[in-house]
């Protein structure tokens, strides 16, 4: 089931099937934006939601949250072997400790970039370049995407 406005595209995911789905409706809705701001609470669906981009491009690694790493960069067989970042930042306190992680050389490398709990770093997001997307659990296998 799918919603639509002007900014905003909502999907219901009650299985594997539609996570894949909703990439490919991510890449149609974001356009060249590589950066991409996943909020929900835990257990939501953001790594999985992550799992499935990833395969859509193509990276044959083991894709998991980056929690206690903060940082897993994966490569990208259709896109000339590019990196592609995966931040978790849910353990940071402050924007003083995404800087000191280096936030600003992948939000400023031309790779995608992938963050949980982007929160922290709202100041460093700048709406142009960044699809924000919401996951909400509405029961059990339910989610509720958005892309703001």
């Amino acid at each position: 089931m799918e919603a639509q406005t002007a900014k905003m595209k909502e999907f219901l995911v009650e299985d594997i099937e539609d996570w894949e789905a909703a990439v490919k409706e991510l890449f149609d809705y974001s356009g060249v934006k590589k950066k991409i701001a996943f909020s929900g609470e835990i257990g939501a669906g953001k790594t999985t939601f992550i799992q499935a981009i990833c395969r859509y491009l193509g990276v044959q690694e083991n894709v998991t949250s980056p929690t206690f790493s903060l940082v897993n960069e994966y490569q990208s067989i259709h896109d000339q072997n590019k990196p592609i970042y995966h931040l978790d930042l849910y353990r940071l306190n402050n924007m003083e400790e995404a800087i000191n992680i280096g936030i600003e050389e992948f939000l400023y490398s031309p790779s995608y970039c992938f963050i949980e709990w982007p929160e922290i770093i709202t100041p460093l997001l700048e709406d142009e370049e960044v699809v924000r997307i919401q996951i909400e659990i509405v029961k059990d296998s339910t989610r509720k995407v958005l892309f703001l």
